[in-house]
């Protein structure tokens, strides 16, 4: 009897354990993923503003240029078929 009362002692105590390492584990877990949801939103806010300033910075008319061509696009750069 007194073995069956200490091996459910040690069971009560490692399970009362696990939850309390699970729980750290949690929290551990939640504040990881809080620091990097954080993170992506600076990011992201530094790269909105990078675009906007880019496009800003960009000329107003702007010509795109024909591959392999040299010159730029419009209706003489088109391919004859």
């Amino acid at each position: 009897m007194a073995n069956h009362s200490k091996l459910r002692t040690q069971t009560q105590a490692k399970k009362a354990q696990q939850t309390t390492e699970g729980a750290k584990a949690m929290s551990e877990y939640n504040a990881e993923r809080q620091a990097e949801r954080a993170k992506t939103a600076r990011l992201k806010e530094l790269r909105l503003a990078k675009e906007a300033a880019d496009k800003e910075a960009e000329p107003a008319t702007k010509t795109k240029k024909v591959p392999g061509t040299g010159k730029t696009g419009g209706t003489g750069a088109r391919l004859k078929e």
